[in-house]
Parts: structure tokens; sequence; C-alpha cells
């Protein structure tokens, strides 16, 4: 049953919300969604392994599709595909929560990382577009009146890109997030409904510091049993070092769109090395951010999910 539809539009270069009128859930369905480079693909990961209760390497944007993928392609065939999967499906988002449909027998996880570490992979992530996949971003943006426009090419420095990043936006309604949305307005959707019984709030820190107890309680949210005798091996394969040497496999249909293919798009997955390179000036005007659109409840979430990273720090 339909709790309420999306109450927001969103189009980039990258995004289109109006793609999930589109969709016809089932119950049990899973939608997994986070703010670019918050650990999306490594949730993709934990719930595929543990519906299919298999290590084996398959590619996620075929097992775990993106609805809101922008694509000059008609999106009918990613839909009769992904109507075509047995058992329980599992998609992907890009999208803050007011952008995407709710519905009460499907289950939401949303992953939050560090704003300023999601950046700076965000920076890496744009930089490393092949021409191919640029051409086709630009095809997207020339083709949508609401954006008129090829994509913006990403700034020299991460410096450079973390201040635009703070101070320009992409799309007319908000005020930074370029060249997505913003990361403020897209964590406070989730923060203030973290207490809907289908949605379960994941940290990238955490996944990093727990993974074996953060697996678990993805598949206690999810109702999975999974035997005592497989868990080092499920755990073993949603390590960042073990989907490195597949991701060729794992992203396979992307790896047109990266240089140097899916391995690239794992950069390092390591948090704090913003420290080093961000100005002063950016990183007071990113924690005012933060503390007006979440709190300071919300804002230390944000930086450090629930367990302690003072090791890392």
């Amino acid at each position: 049953m339909l709790v309420r539809a999306a109450t927001r539009e969103y189009r980039t270069w990258v995004a289109d919300s109006r793609n999930w009128e589109f969709y016809r859930p089932r119950a049990g369905d899973i939608i997994i969604s986070t703010y670019p480079k918050c650990g999306t693909t490594w949730m993709q990961q934990i719930v595929r392994l543990l519906l299919t209760l298999s290590t084996e390497a398959v590619s996620l944007p075929r097992a775990s599709p993106r609805l809101d993928r922008r694509s000059l392609d008609p999106i009918d065939c990613m839909l009769q595909a992904f109507e075509a999967q047995h058992g329980r499906r599992s998609l992907k988002s890009h999208l803050p929560l007011d952008g995407l449909p709710l519905f009460h027998h499907v289950k939401y996880i949303h992953v939050a990382r560090d704003g300023r570490d999601a950046c700076l992979s965000y920076f890496n992530h744009c930089s490393r577009f092949s021409k191919a996949a640029l051409a086709g971003l630009d095809g997207v943006g020339l083709s949508d009146p609401k954006i008129s426009a090829p994509f913006p090419r990403p700034s020299a420095s991460p410096t450079e890109f973390f201040h635009r990043w703070l101070t320009e936006s992409a799309i007319a309604s908000q005020k930074d997030g370029h060249p997505f949305l913003s990361f403020f307005e897209f964590e406070q959707t989730f923060w203030s409904n973290q207490t809907l019984p289908n949605l379960l709030m994941v940290h990238y820190a955490d996944l990093k510091a727990d993974l074996p107890g953060e697996m678990r309680r993805v598949a206690e949210f999810l109702e999975v049993s999974v035997p005592s005798s497989i868990w080092p091996d499920l755990v073993n394969a949603a390590t960042f070092e073990s989907m490195r040497a597949n991701g060729n496999v794992l992203l396979s249909g992307l790896n047109e769109m990266f240089e140097g293919g899916g391995k690239s798009f794992f950069d390092r997955g390591v948090n704090g090395r913003w420290r080093a390179i961000f100005s002063s000036n950016d990183l007071q005007i990113y924690n005012d951010k933060l503390q007006s659109h979440l709190g300071s409840e919300g804002a230390r979430w944000i930086a450090s999910g629930s367990i302690s990273q003072a090791a890392e720090e």
C-alpha cells in the first residue's frame, strides 16, 4: 500500500525522480538510498549477499538497478529486467526521501557518511568519468529543458570542488550540492524520518568499524536468517578489498563509464583525508550548514556514526 507519493521532483544530469512513477512494488522489496559515495555499492553488495546467501560476484547494476539514473535510453528495458527477477528484489537510489514514494510493505535502507569524506570521494568519482560517459551526460543535460546545459567538468582541485559543492547549486531550489543535490537537505529528509518502522539508518563509519555487526543488523531488519557456517564467507565478500578485486564484475554495467573500469570506481574507502585538503573557512561553512539542517545530534551522527572513530582521528 502506498503511504505517500514523492513530494518533490529532482532532475540533474545523473538523476531523475520521475522514473519512480513507473515502479510497481512487491512485498519485501528493498530500496537502498544514499547520497553519492556514501556506501551505496557496499550496501547493495551486503543486501545481495544476505538475500542470496551466495558469495558469487555478480553485476550489481543488473541485480540491484537504479531507477532514478539518468540515461538517453528508455527506462523500459531496465524495468522489464527488474520485473523478471524472482524472489526478493533490491533497488538503488540517489534521491532524498521526499523524492521517493513510500510504501508500507517496502523496506528502505539509508547509508550516511561524513559529508567531507563523501565530497572528496565524489571529486575522485567525477574526475574519472570516461569521455563516453561525459558525452552521455552532456546529452542528457542538453535534452532536458530544466537543465539545458552540458555536464559541468570537475574543478581542477578537490579544494575548489568542495567550495563549489558548499556554495553553488545544480538546481534552482537549492543553495549547494553542485554538481548534484544538496547533501544537507538530502540527509535532513532521512534524519527527520528516522523513526519510520521500515527505514534502517546505517553509517559508513560503523560499517568500517564493525562490518560483521552491521551486517547482522541489516539481516535482522530484512528478517533474513543466515546459517552461522557461512557468515565468515559473506562478511569477507563484503569487505572493501574483496569488492575492489571483483570490481569489473560487480560494476560490469558501469565499466565504460570510468577510466580504468569498475576497479577504479572503488577509490580508497578511507575517512579523514579531507583534513589536509579543505580550507578552514570552507570547513566552517560545512559545519554551520550541517548544524542548521540536522541539529547537534544529527550533525554528530553524520560526523561519526554510532561507533567512536577516535582511532582514525
